[in-house]
């Protein structure tokens, strides 16, 4: 897997840097995809850059960025990134593709989640039957995007946090037979289901949206801007747009690709 998690020796990033690699901060549910492992070697053959990846969720991407310590992050929470940019820690945003957060569940479904007719109502019928929901819990685009959906619950002990990225949330709800919030590409790619199915999807909320956003520069001598700006170059191009939109697991779609993607 072409991809680095992200370490304590952050620092070395700096040294062994060179003209044709950069540093991209990605979410764990974006690297849980798989799509990175198609896309970042055509990057290389196309246009002859070494993307490493940094993976982590969206709020410690966002601070790797803000402390110059990578060139990119692509993310997925709008308030966040549009919070990133005006505090001067980038300099644009570009929409690339998107997806929609699913609510997984039990079969059995104690919840009655099925019934529901929103998310926020979905996540209400959960905590009220006090079934055991798992949530990342880890400042992520995704736990971002779940404690949205709360309204006004007390949590108790059913609402366990672990501080972890998608994967392994996903493991701990499977083995728990609890519910959980789950981008779809990281559901559709992951293998351990269980007894979990997707429940409820389909509100408006659960829109999930993947942007780029080049690191400004004046944060470091050492930020990399000018192959941001060429991995920008490459994802608003046609190869993009056909990988992106053909990437498939059990013949079903993981991203839509933004079609009028914007520089904003």
């Amino acid at each position: 897997m072409m991809r680095l998690i992200f370490t304590m020796m952050i620092s070395v990033w700096g040294t062994f840097a060179v003209a044709d690699s950069m540093r991209l901060a990605v979410t764990t549910s974006f690297d849980n995809s798989g799509l990175a492992d198609v896309l970042l070697p055509q990057i290389k053959a196309d246009i002859g850059l070494d993307v490493q990846l940094l993976v982590v969720g969206t709020g410690q991407a966002l601070r790797l960025g803000a402390a110059g310590d990578v060139d990119a992050v692509l993310v997925h929470s709008r308030a966040a990134e549009d919070a990133f940019i005006a505090d001067g820690h980038g300099t644009h945003r570009t929409e690339i593709m998107y997806n929609d957060f699913v609510i997984i569940g039990p079969q059995s479904d104690p919840a009655n989640v099925r019934s529901t007719a929103s998310a926020a109502a979905a996540l209400s019928a959960i905590a009220q039957s006090q079934a055991v929901f798992v949530s990342r819990g880890d400042d992520s685009g995704t736990h971002k995007a779940e404690i949205a959906l709360w309204d006004d619950v007390a949590f108790g002990p059913w609402y366990r946090a672990l501080g972890a990225g998608m994967g392994a949330t996903l493991n701990t709800a499977s083995a728990m037979n609890a519910y959980t919030l789950s981008d779809r590409a990281s559901w559709l790619n992951f293998a351990n289901k269980g007894d979990l199915q997707i429940l409820f999807s389909g509100d408006p909320k659960l829109f999930n949206q993947y942007s780029l956003i080049p690191v400004n520069p004046a944060k470091g001598s050492g930020i990399n801007h000018t192959q941001a700006l060429a991995l920008e170059g490459w994802f608003l191009g046609k190869t993009a747009q056909q990988m992106i939109n053909t990437y498939k697991i059990m013949d079903q779609p993981l991203f839509v690709y933004n079609d009028n993607s914007s520089t904003q």
